[in-house]
Parts: structure tokens; sequence; C-alpha cells
């Protein structure tokens, strides 16, 4: 069965993809469907939503259009949970592929080091990391994969760990390949397919991640983005709840497609491990 037929079997798998797409279009057309800056003031404050058909979503506090708010922050919450998931993999993936290979000292130190992070709280390390940095786009990009690489980590030592001891591998030993040959042409590249799924649900975490940076006020005060929105309403929910439930809405939505989508990339790239489920 092909890869698309398997993931096509997992509903929930498609209907997150489609959820996604939409979110992705969206965003790549922002500029053309809301070409003024998202910022702007543009109507009366606290116009409610599905009332007049220049601001289908209403205004927020100062007369900020909320739908293109909404286009625009995807653009910046999608960026920033692809680009700080490949600065955790970045990080991740060869510390675990060198520790699962070398063994040894080696592993040990390298787990140690992975575990001392994993003992600090993610959110509390993201919050001192950004402002020490001062919030901007990459030192929030740079918080979000310091404190996301060490389960990836752990994900590759385990992969490599079982694969190092393949008759393939120990052929390229007897060969004479050098070890880091082995270990990115034998071994890594059958590490891939975790390494993808893990990678499609790190996203939907890096944008909660980053979501709530913004919401303390920790997020890139050049950038429109959804936790900012929902910050910025926070405090007017009884009488202005659009204001906050739309962008609220549009995360809860995000995170809940890649989960889906991860969930389907899981059970088309392992096949075994989904009919053993069913």
């Amino acid at each position: 069965m092909s890869f698309l037929k398997r993931f096509a079997r997992n509903r929930g798998a498609v209907v997150g993809l489609i959820i996604l797409l939409v979110v992705i279009v969206f965003a790549l057309l922002a500029p053309s469907l809301f070409p003024q800056s998202p910022w702007r003031t543009v109507g009366r404050p606290f116009l409610a939503p599905f009332v007049m058909e220049r601001f289908p979503l209403g205004t927020d506090t100062l007369g900020r259009n909320i739908a293109a708010g909404l286009v625009h922050g995807a653009r910046v919450s999608l960026m920033i949970g692809v680009v700080s998931t490949l600065v955790a993999l970045l990080i991740g993936v060869p510390l675990g592929a060198v520790a699962g290979y070398a063994g040894g000292f080696v592993d040990d130190a390298l787990m140690r080091f992975t575990e001392f992070f994993q003992t600090i709280p993610s959110f509390a390390l993201a919050i001192v990391l950004v402002a020490i940095l001062q919030p901007q786009l990459g030192s929030i990009v740079l918080a979000i994969g310091v404190v996301s690489w060490p389960p990836v980590a752990r994900l590759v030592r385990g992969e490599v760990l079982s694969l190092k001891t393949r008759e393939y591998v120990q052929a390229a030993v007897t060969i004479g390949q050098s070890t880091p040959r082995i270990i990115f042409s034998q071994v890594l590249p059958n590490t891939i397919a975790p390494i993808i799924v893990m990678g499609s649900l790190m996203i939907g975490s890096a944008i909660l991640l980053e979501s709530s940076l913004s919401f303390l006020g920790l997020g890139d005060p050049n950038l429109m983005s959804w936790g900012y929105m929902v910050g910025a309403g926070r405090t007017r929910l009884i009488d202005a709840w659009w204001i906050s439930f739309f962008p609220g809405l549009a995360i809860f939505l995000t995170v809940l497609a890649l989960n889906l989508a991860g969930e389907g990339l899981n059970d088309a790239l392992n096949p075994r491990l989904a009919r053993g489920r069913e």
C-alpha cells in the first residue's frame, strides 16, 4: 500500500491536513487579502464580528481589523514554528546520533547534558532566554529551539542504538568507512521517518510556546502574532470576547491539525505500528 493510501486511511489526519492547508493558504495570501499593516487602526474600536462587511471578525481595543491580524499572525506563527523546529533538529539529531553510535563515556556525557536541559521547565527557560536576548524574532526562534531539542536527541539515540548493529552498518565498518560517513550515510537516513513525525508534532508545540511568550508580552513587538492578539483582549473577555476568541481558535485548530497530521504520518511511515493498533 502506498504512502498516500496509508495516510488517507486515517480520517483525522486527512481533516488535519485540510485545516493545515487552509491556514497555509491564508498565510501566503495575507499581503493580498489585507495589504495594509495589521497594526493600523482602520475603524471604531470594539466593533462586533459579522456586523460590518469590511471587518468580518470585528475590531479590537484600538480599532484594528482582527481578520487582518489573524492572517498576518498565521505567517508569523507558522514561520516561527517551522524554523524553531529546524533549529531543534539541527541540535538534537547530531547529538543523539553521536551518543547512540559512540556509546560508552561519550553516550553517558551527552545524555547527562540532555537530562540537565530536561530538568529545567521549558517555558521558564524560554522566558529567561528571550528576556536576556531581547524579544525579537531571532531570539524567540533560538529560545524555542534550545528548549525543544532534548526529546529529539533521545529519539535519535534510541534509533541509532538499534541500527548500529544491523548487517549493513557492520559491513560499512568492515570495509573501513569512517565513523562520520557511516553515521550520515548508513544510520541517519534510516531514522528519517520518526524524525519527520516528531518534527510535525514539534511545530505545534513551538506555536503554542511562541503564543504563550507573546501573551506575556515577550513576542517581537514588530510582528503581529496570535499570542499577542489573545493577550491584547484578555481584559475585555466579557464585553469583547471576539478579540481573544478568534486568535485562540486559530491556535487551537492549527495545533490540532498538526497533531492529527503527525499521527497520520506516523501511520503512513510505520505501517506495522498502525496495524498493531488496529
